[in-house]
This record gives structure tokens, C-alpha cells and sequence, in this order.
């Protein structure tokens, strides 16, 4: 699968931002436009009035597409996501749009970050150009624990996330931060939670959460979620007592495979799990040990990314580890199917 030139290289790092009416994505996103360090970034909203930029807008480089003051460029969505993203690269790669080489995208109006991330796999010109380099969400200290507990679309959010950040905190109940943290870990227990006041915040810390070259690295460990610690019986990752404040149906599974797979034999069985419980497999994430070769393999539902052959394997472990966030899936389900087809492998 690798070849001399990195699979990665070039392609555009895309960050879906994510999270509830009053979250605080507006206030982000009004900072982030007026950030310095956001010149060469392609900000994609639904309403470009609706982060108070008018002052700072000097050209209309088309209808959608507005140029700071900056050089950060903010698109509008008015059709479709897919057109947008194909006009904006067309535009960048013709010289009429400035060479920005990075794009956040608000889901305001799209609850759930799936649509986008699969869209982003499974559209074979977006595929070409743009990667997903993570999923970030914010979630109200007031109200956040509220949506947690009736809106199942606050849980996939946050089911989805690289980062989580708590805004509002300064408004909450003391101790908010830390019981928000601790049920974001029940349900995501790879996501980093932070907190954040006010929509400060360095963009940089919305960067480098996905996987971003195929030549291995601490970067790549981060990204799987490594070290994984503290996994009990069966491999369920062993936490905290559950938390009351959401569906105790979504489970995060880690599991480990020291004998090497053929890739036939994984994607057999890939195939066979989501074709019976695609839209349970919130998400995954790992590394394969194929035919003794290292591949970073993701997904989302029933979508997945393509497989990278990493250059070397990260670190001397050389097993296969996974990591499924899934709904109403028993982890024995899963740990049998792929146990019978590592011995149907032998």
C-alpha cells in the first residue's frame, strides 16, 4: 500500500466544529476569523452575517466567499456541502481564491458530524484532496448536561470527538468542569477535554488531531488514543462508574490482537460489521498489523476512510489495537466476530 510519496502529503486537513445551539460555536468562530494565525484558513459557515465579521470583510471573492482582513478566507454554504468544498478547491487551485491550506467547518445546523465526516471518505474528488484532521465539540457547562440526558444527538457528538471543550463555565454550578469531564470520559475516552471562556483560544489547539502523515510518530500514537490504559476483562476499557447523564447503550471496546491479519481477512470482517450494525458503529479507530506491516484504519458508521501503510510501526508493540465507540453493540459481538476470523485466518 505505501508507496515512496506520502498518501497524506497535500491534502487539505479539514476540522468539523461541532456542537448544541448555544455551545458557543458563534463566539469561537467570531475570534477565530480575527485570529493572525488564521490567514491561510478557509472558515466554512451557513451564514457569513452571522458571526459579526462585516468590519473586517474587505472583497467578495464570489457570492459565498468573503476575504478578511487577515487573509482568512469565510465561505457560506448556500448549496449543497460537497459543492461548496469542490468551488472552494477549484477556485484555490485556478488563483482566484487565496492559497489557504487548512478548512474548519461549523455544523451549525447539522447535529450530527457524521454526514460530514463520511462525505469527506466517501466523495472520491473531496477524498483527493481534503483529509479529516478531527472532530471538535463544544458543550455548555449550564446546559450541557441537560442535552446529554435527552438529546442522543449531544451524545454522538461528543461520541465522535477528538477534543471536547466546555464553554460557559464561568456561568455553572462549581464542579461543572470536572463532572462534565468525567461524563465526556464515560462516553469518549479518548477525547482531551478542555475548557473554554469566551471563544479565547489559539487555533492551534483545533490542529493536529487527525492522522496527518504516514511516517510514524508520537502524532500518530496521540491520534489512536495511546497509551490505552487500564482495560479490563473482554477488553472494554475500564472507567468510572457510569454516569446517570446519558445512554449507558454507548460503550467504548478496545481490543488487541497479537496475531497479524490479512487484509482480506480484516476487511471481511469490517464488511460483515457494518453491513449488520453500520449505523451502531459510531466510530473507530486503530492500527492493523497486516501481514506484519503497520495500517491506520477509521471509520465512521458504515464509511472508511482509506487504510495508510505507515512507513514504520510507532513503537515496539506490533499488535493489532482497536478502539470502537458503538451503540447497543455487545463488546463480546464484536470481539467474536474478529476472533473467529483471525482463526479462520490461520
Amino acid at each position: 500500500m505505501t508507496t515512496a510519496r506520502d498518501p497524506l502529503a497535500g491534502k487539505l486537513p479539514v476540522t468539523l466544529l461541532t456542537g448544541f445551539l448555544g455551545s458557543g460555536k458563534t463566539t469561537l468562530l467570531s475570534k477565530l476569523v480575527r485570529h493572525p494565525d488564521m490567514n491561510r484558513v478557509a472558515v466554512v459557515i451557513n451564514e457569513i452575517g452571522e458571526i459579526g465579521i462585516d468590519h473586517d470583510i474587505v472583497t467578495m471573492a464570489s457570492e459565498n466567499v468573503a476575504l478578511l482582513a487577515n487573509g482568512c478566507i469565510c465561505c457560506s454554504v448556500r448549496t449543497d456541502l460537497q459543492d461548496t468544498l469542490r468551488e472552494l478547491f477549484g477556485q484555490r487551485r485556478s488563483g482566484q481564491m487565496v492559497q489557504f491550506d487548512r478548512v474548519v467547518i461549523e455544523t451549525t445546523g447539522l447535529a450530527d458530524p457524521a454526514p460530514v465526516v463520511q462525505t469527506l471518505s466517501s466523495d472520491t474528488m473531496l477524498a483527493t484532496h481534503y483529509r479529516l484532521d478531527g472532530v471538535v465539540t463544544l458543550l455548555d457547562a449550564v446546559n450541557g448536561p441537560g442535552q446529554i440526558q435527552s438529546q442522543p444527538e449531544a451524545v454522538k457528538q461528543i461520541a465522535l470527538a477528538d477534543r471536547v471543550f466546555v464553554t460557559k463555565t464561568d456561568l455553572a454550578p462549581p464542579g461543572a468542569l470536572e463532572a462534565l469531564t468525567a461524563t465526556v470520559a464515560d462516553i469518549n475516552p479518548g477525547a482531551r477535554v478542555s475548557s473554554l471562556l469566551h471563544g479565547e483560544i489559539d487555533p492551534h489547539e483545533l490542529m493536529g488531531l487527525g492522522l496527518g502523515s504516514a511516517r510514524a510518530g508520537a502524532a500518530t500514537l496521540s491520534f489512536l488514543g495511546e497509551p490505552l490504559q487500564g482495560e479490563g476483562s473482554g477488553g472494554e476499557r475500564t472507567l468510572a462508574p457510569r454516569s446517570a447523564l446519558h445512554d449507558a447503550s454507548i460503550k467504548t471496546l478496545s481490543l488487541r490482537f497479537a496475531k497479524p491479519f490479512t487484509w482480506t481477512a480484516f476487511t471481511s470482517a469490517m464488511e460483515l460489521l457494518t453491513s449488520l450494525r453500520g449505523p451502531d458503529l459510531l466510530r473507530v479507530k486503530g492500527i492493523v498489523n497486516v501481514d506484519g506491516k503497520p495500517v491506520v484504519v477509521q471509520g465512521v458508521q458504515h464509511v472508511f476512510h482509506e487504510p495508510v501503510e505507515l512507513d514504520r510501526w510507532p513503537s515496539d508493540d506490533t499488535d493489532t489495537r482497536l478502539v470502537f465507540i458503538t451503540r447497543r453493540i455487545e463488546a463480546q459481538t464484536i470481539r467474536k466476530l474478529m476472533d473467529a476470523v483471525v482463526e479462520a485466518a490461520g
